[in-house]
């Protein structure tokens, strides 16, 4: 059983060949989400139809190089790509069926796998951007815990003492005593002229 991680960049990888596959016009490319039960090892099926065998051979050399390119996976076989009405890439995690649209039509893989749920690739990236950003604010809240945790433990006393420390050196504003003796009013001083 693959962990969330692994099917998250097994989602990656299958995005990337229904790019390739919509870059080289590829019609009615679907995402087949294979039941881990029904499925045996893949969990995906990629599934797109050409117009002609030229076509199909180029959408997947399209899929075998940009996966090489961007993540280094090879396909563990490939088969079908002399007579291109139906090129099959397995990659383990996921299997890509590049069809002839008549194939397509006959074979009708989709209908074989009614346990499967069936996605546009347009549903999938939305799917795939969910799940990343949830795994990132989890990254995060636990990165926040992590740095909570690791902070030095403040002893409630010592607010107190602080307070306490503050009361004690601001001075306190005393009235002076009045004392019962009254001043004589000061003599005005003559002035000469």
């Amino acid at each position: 059983m693959t962990s969330t991680l692994e099917h998250e960049q097994t989602r990656i990888l299958v995005q990337t060949a229904a790019a390739a596959c919509e870059d080289k016009k590829g019609e009615d490319t679907r995402i087949l989400e294979l039941d881990p039960i029904d499925s045996g090892l893949s969990d995906f099926f990629l599934i797109t139809s050409a117009t002609n065998d030229r076509q199909a051979i180029a959408i997947a050399d399209e899929i075998e190089h940009k996966l090489k390119k961007e993540f280094g996976v090879m396909p563990n076989s490939v088969e079908g790509r002399r007579q291109g009405d139906w090129i099959l890439l397995d990659y383990v995690d996921f299997v890509v069926h590049v069809f002839l649209s008549e194939r397509r039509a006959f074979y009708d893989i989709e209908r074989l796998r009614k346990s499967a749920r069936p996605l546009t690739p347009a549903e999938f990236d939305a799917e795939l951007k969910t799940a990343l950003a949830a795994r990132t604010l989890a990254a995060r809240d636990k990165a926040a815990t992590k740095s909570k945790a690791s902070l030095p433990k403040k002893d409630p006393s010592a607010k107190t003492k602080k307070i306490a420390t503050k009361a004690a050196a601001v001075p306190t504003r005393r009235t002076p005593a009045k004392s019962s003796v009254k001043k004589a009013p000061a003599k005005k001083q003559a002035t000469k002229k």
